[in-house]
């Protein structure tokens, strides 16, 4: 995480609402969660791993297989999680993401459009997918809400 944005230090060290920051490849999840006596035993679930404690973050670190089970659990315990991710510049949102079911996004979009459907007006379809160069490598974050559709 870039430890100089302001915006993000002040989400990632509040205790309100947990935060996961996907460091991306094969490295594991940061997970900041508000302060409680059972964190280690709420993270670790049904999982065989134990979470490790990151003292320099003040936080936990997991696998990121766990991700979907964190987010799960953290919108039925705190109804609200933030994910860091990184993305790059040139990504494009396209049908692929609007028309998903799940809670992975990684597209340019940010999860704005993500399970939306069409986002009429918005978008003009050149095809379901295609590919593009990658820019830069920046850091997004998003707070995601139990879906009362």
């Amino acid at each position: 995480m870039d430890r100089k944005d302001p915006k993000l230090r002040q989400i990632w060290y509040q205790e309100r609402i947990p935060v996961v920051f996907r460091q991306g490849n094969s490295k594991p999840l940061l997970v900041h969660l508000p302060p409680s006596p059972d964190n280690r035993e709420w993270l670790k679930a049904d999982h065989r791993k134990q979470p490790k404690q990151i003292q320099q973050y003040k936080c936990w670190g997991t696998p990121n297989s766990w991700f979907k089970d964190i987010i799960k659990d953290a919108l039925e315990k705190y109804r609200s999680v933030y994910v860091i991710q990184t993305y790059r510049t040139h990504q494009k949102c396209a049908p692929a993401c609007w028309n998903a079911t799940g809670i992975d996004c990684e597209c340019s979009c940010m999860g704005e459009n993500h399970g939306s459907g069409n986002p009429i007006g918005k978008w003009y379809i050149v095809s379901d997918t295609f590919a593009v160069s990658w820019g830069e490598k920046q850091y997004s974050c998003r707070l995601i809400v139990p879906n009362t559709r």
